[in-house]
């Protein structure tokens, strides 16, 4: 066996990680050769599979898992959806623009990269100052001269200030950002121009229906409200029975205010998200104790608000019950999107779960946490876990008058008394003629106090109620409202709903800098660490010659690799043996078996693991047997060297 890979020999370089990206076609800007659309990006062939085999691992680790119902809405979605939903009025950040060139940058991240670029440089000047008090005497001036121009020593108290402000930054609304873009004399950090104050952007990208123009839409921001509006209909599939889980992978769309930061702020992109449908009186999860003893690095909302990023380690279980975590369900799939995020290639160590402060908690949301991974571009929220209570139910419930409802049997029957309308048709129907469906649904609406009150009015001769805008007079000719007693065997309820929402772009660029580094012999040797479940190409096939006899067996183990599931690519170019393996240590290719001439004289083949360069050998089904198991996960490389003898350059020609 090699010795040990340090992957840490040297420090993480982005700048070679771009570099490798861009060379071998991960992704590129979309329209790159008409100047591109910022926001806006194409995956090649590597970052096409990878992203493919990210969703695939997140189909089985869900939907196949829990069992979960799987739809496909559109994207193109009428007005009044998100009229309803609230995402017209809400679904907005917080804008501000350069006063001389109109650059237009999102307020939240130009307080929080100016402070951040501020504290960086306040550390390196402490840095300074340290070497220089150790330096000799003769040295100490020199090296305390270099401060001022390598960085800003901050005063105590304003290194304070800031981690205090950059603690709350999502709590914020957009005119404390403009008082604190005044107080710190923040400016455009590409211009050094003043900025304006902050104003509200929304986000989604409106568009019309049909030829007319006249029926207007929006392209989706989020998948959920195709969930919400076939609630129903799956419902009924599940036989009425709660709780269920919905889920859906597909394109969304954010007309993002300033996108930049490559594939972690884009303008369209693909995201996976579950609705959990619960009872709220029951948000407990029946496979809780598969994941309490799961231990999450947590930043709850008080921590936050203190002005403080110190992090919790705690189990799920201890969370939950603690009331740190809301309930059962909750915690139960932050501790699946732990081991979901950690099965692709996260580094658990740079990945904590950041609860929502009240000022950023979305208008339907009870509680909601990110799953936040550490990044070049500091911690990037990737995964969001809310519970959005009722409000999307209630709400299109209220706006369709269609009952978004489940019911539950009881165990003892309840009897109650509750205030009930009843229609005279006849003259219902003839005194409000084509607006008869609208008064009936105005009357609907009305919970029992609206009733009761409706009541009393009928009692006085008549009563007003407003429809769409519009008042109608009711007599008690037109109506009756009275108490009547009602025995219920079953209890009518609006489900709360869970929802985990991953965004598979962040994660993406995530796997891929966490699966970075080079080899300690040589810096300019990138590699990527990418697990066998999510690698573009899980086996290379590399003939050491070109010579005829080596094509029917190329051929062999190509076709024997497919048969079993492996997805490999053959590398018959003139470029020699380790520089055919570099390039495809850059594509995160994790296995590759190399057939020389004792391959077509005694069947045998070489097997390479990527990240050690260790070398096996065995004959060719032996071998393809091995890497079948290493890519379906159920044996790891030390587990294959038990099963194959170590290579030392002889066994390939001998026998």
């Amino acid at each position: 066996m090699s010795a040990a890979v340090k992957k840490d020999a040297h420090p993480f370089n982005k700048q070679n990680l771009e570099a490798l990206l861009n060379s071998r076609f991960f992704y590129a800007p979309a329209f790159e050769i008409y100047g591109g659309v910022a926001g806006l990006y194409d995956y090649g062939p590597p970052g096409s599979s990878l992203q493919a085999n990210i969703i695939n691992e997140w189909r089985k680790h869900y939907i196949i898992e829990e069992g979960m119902l799987e739809v496909d809405t559109t994207i193109l979605t009428p007005a009044p959806v998100f009229e309803t939903s609230g995402h017209v009025a809400r679904f907005a950040d917080w804008m501000v623009k350069d006063k001389v060139n109109g650059e237009v940058l999102r307020a939240d991240h130009l307080v929080e990269g100016v402070l951040e670029a501020r504290l960086k440089g306040d550390k390196e000047a402490h840095g300074i100052l340290a070497d220089a008090a150790a330096a000799p005497e003769g040295e100490k001036k020199k090296k305390k001269k270099n401060v001022k121009s390598t960085a800003v020593k901050l005063e105590d108290s304003l290194v304070q200030e800031y981690e205090s402000v950059l603690a709350q930054i999502d709590n914020y609304t957009g005119p404390q950002l403009g008082e604190l873009i005044r107080k710190y004399n923040i400016v455009s950090p590409d211009t050094g121009n003043e900025v304006d104050e902050p104003v509200q952007f929304n986000l989604m990208f409106d568009s019309s229906i049909g030829p007319t123009g006249k029926q207007k839409g929006y392209l989706r921001p989020e998948t959920a409200q195709g969930h919400f509006l076939n609630f129903s209909r799956l419902l009924q599939f599940n036989n009425g029975r709660l709780p269920f889980a919905s889920a859906q992978i597909g394109r969304s769309f954010r007309n993002e205010i300033s996108p930049r930061a490559g594939l972690l702020r884009v303008r369209e992109f693909t995201m996976a998200e579950i609705e959990h449908y619960v009872d709220p009186l029951d948000k407990k999860h029946a496979r809780f104790d598969e994941i309490q003893d799961i231990k999450l690095m947590l930043l709850p909302k008080d921590v936050q608000s203190a002005g403080r990023t110190d992090l919790l380690e705690i189990s799920v279980g201890d969370a939950v019950s603690k009331g740190i975590i809301d309930n059962e369900t909750l915690g139960y799939f932050l501790g699946r999107t732990y081991l979901f995020l950690v099965k692709i290639g996260i580094n658990p160590h740079r990945l904590r779960f950041r609860q929502h402060m009240a000022n950023e908690m979305a208008h339907y949301a009870a509680d909601c946490w990110d799953a936040e991974i550490e990044t070049s571009y500091g911690w990037i929220e990737c995964v969001g876990c809310a519970d959005r209570s009722a409000y999307d139910l209630t709400v299109h419930s209220k706006r369709t008058g269609q009952a978004l409802v489940a019911q539950v049997t009881l165990p003892e029957p309840i009897v109650e008394e509750k205030v009930v309308f009843e229609l005279n048709k006849k003259n219902f129907g003839k005194t409000f003629a084509k607006e008869t469906e609208q008064v009936k649904n105005a009357i609907t609406a009305l919970d029992q106090d609206g009733l009761l009150k409706l009541q009393g009015d009928l009692k006085n001769g008549s009563a007003i109620i407003n429809a769409e805008g519009k008042d109608y007079t009711l007599t008690p000719e037109l109506l009756t409202i009275e108490w009547k007693t009602f025995k219920s065997h079953t209890r009518e309820f609006t489900p709360n709903v869970i929802e985990p929402s991953f965004g598979i772009g962040r994660i993406l660029y995530s796997v891929l800098e966490h699966s970075f580094w080079a080899r300690e012999e040589d810096v300019a040797r990138g590699v990527l660490s990418l697990p066998p479940n999510v690698a573009p190409t899980k086996c290379l096939i590399v003939p050491l010659s070109s010579n005829e006899s080596f094509v029917p067996l190329v051929r062999d183990v190509s076709a024997k690799l497919r048969k079993a599931g492996v997805f490999s690519r053959v590398d018959d170019s003139n470029a020699s043996i380790g520089k055919r393996y570099s390039r495809n240590d850059e594509l995160g290719t994790p296995f590759g078996v190399t057939l020389d001439f004792a391959s077509v004289q005694n069947g045998t083949m070489t097997l390479r693991e990527r990240d050690t360069t260790d070398q096996r050998i065995g004959k060719i089904d032996d071998v393809i047997a091995v890497v079948q198991d290493l890519v379906q996960g159920t044996i790891d490389w030390p587990q294959a060297c038990e099963r194959l003898p170590a290579y030392d350059g002889v066994q390939a020609v001998a026998e």
